[in-house]
């Protein structure tokens, strides 16, 4: 059993607002984690992939209305994207009537499109987290290199063995495009999306090239630019944006792509076991976008992610900018060296970096030139952690 440590965030949040909504991509564990917070409170749960619970809320008002003072969990609410307006109402209704804490759960599987649905008509009234997959803060340090294999999907990570943790990774792409994502109502070839999320996994973490991606899948940079934005808005897929702020220098402006899962990544890929990932070329920018997933989330909540890199060749793989202003450059090799490039030497005095960190494959912190450290993925996401 893997405990989720988002599931005190998501306690705290409804100890202080009305609603919350929690956002991830489907079979992540967001259903999982809202029973055990059911199973602690006077509660309901509605699924709206059941017709039954659908047909409960065609006369919003009727239901909830009886159920004021109470929980009310939602799971998949952008399948009815209509209920908002009656949300804002019924929140509205509640904190005049002394209920002003904890009284919706919204589960979601779609981010944007599920925020601009609500922004606008629960603006000041719920709070927005995201729920990843298994981070290897939550199923232990010495779990690195499974987690890595396997990804953080919990029936992957989870699975006998490799095998059955591989069947289960490629069921999950074929559902998704297959039937998922076409729930969503968006006609896009299976196919066509299929190639194109193998194509990301090829290239992962490298720079977008729409033209190359789109010659290679037969259409246009605007329909390579629409499957990039699904992936996105479901969160498969990370589009880490370049350095905002113009330092007076030529900046790469394309951002970098990157299959947020590494288990993903393995499985479009067809690699299946930790010797044929180690045989790959794709194992770098594996490490690299397992790395930062597993950054990012340790991070407090508001920091800013992005990368770095000149024309003249200074770069830097992750920017961190935390919410009290300390940005973070961090150096990401899978290596036992605590040397890092005279790029991100050069980049990190441009930019007045407060924290500069080369996560390695090493075990101990390893003070190195320039003020960098060298230290192990655990460190630098315990590190991070404490931050506020």
């Amino acid at each position: 059993m893997v405990h989720r440590l988002h599931q005190l965030k998501i306690e705290t949040a409804l100890e202080n607002q009305a609603g919350v909504v929690l956002l991830g991509p489907r079979q992540v564990g967001k259903t999982t984690l809202a029973q055990d917070i059911v199973d602690q409170r006077d509660a309901v749960y509605l699924d709206m992939e059941r017709r039954a619970d659908r047909q409960i809320l065609e006369e919003p008002d009727l239901y909830l209305d009886a159920q004021m003072g109470r929980l009310v969990v939602i799971d998949e609410v952008q399948l009815m994207p209509d209920l908002f307006g009656s949300l804002r109402g019924q929140i509205d209704r509640r904190r005049r009537n002394g209920h002003r804490t904890g009284q919706f759960l919204l589960l979601g599987s779609a981010s944007n499109t599920l925020l601009h649905q609500s922004a606008e008509s629960l603006a000041g009234r719920v709070s927005y987290h995201e729920l990843t997959p298994f981070t290897q803060s939550e199923v232990g340090h010495e779990e690195m290199s499974k987690l890595w294999l396997r990804g953080g999907f919990p029936d992957s990570f989870l699975a006998r063995d490799d095998s059955t943790s591989m069947q289960w990774r490629e069921d999950f792409i074929r559902t998704y495009v297959e039937r998922d994502i076409p729930a969503f109502g968006l006609r896009i070839p299976a196919e066509a999306l299929r190639r194109f999320w193998t194509m990301l996994a090829h290239t992962q973490g490298g720079l977008l090239n729409a033209a190359k991606l789109a010659a290679g899948l037969g259409v246009s940079g605007q329909t390579v630019g629409r499957y990039l934005d699904l992936l996105v808005d479901l969160m498969l897929v990370r589009r880490l944006p370049p350095w905002h702020v113009n330092a007076g220098k030529r900046l790469v402006k394309s951002p970098k792509v990157y299959i947020r899962d590494s288990g993903l990544v393995h499985a479009l890929l067809g690699l299946e076991t930790t010797e044929s990932l180690l045989g790959h070329p794709v194992i770098g920018g594996s490490w690299e976008g397992y790395c930062i997933e597993n950054l990012i989330a340790a991070a407090p909540r508001g920091t800013e992610a992005s990368f770095y890199r000149s024309s003249a060749g200074a770069e830097i793989d992750l920017l961190l900018k935390l919410p009290n202003g300390t940005l973070w450059a961090i150096e990401i090799k899978r290596t036992t060296s605590p040397k890092v490039g005279r790029g991100f030497h050069i980049a990190s005095e441009e930019l007045g970096a407060h924290e500069r960190i080369l996560v390695n494959a090493g075990v101990h912190e390893v003070p190195g030139q320039g003020g960098v450290v060298a230290m192990p993925l655990a460190h630098a996401m315990e590190r991070l952690g404490q931050e506020v």
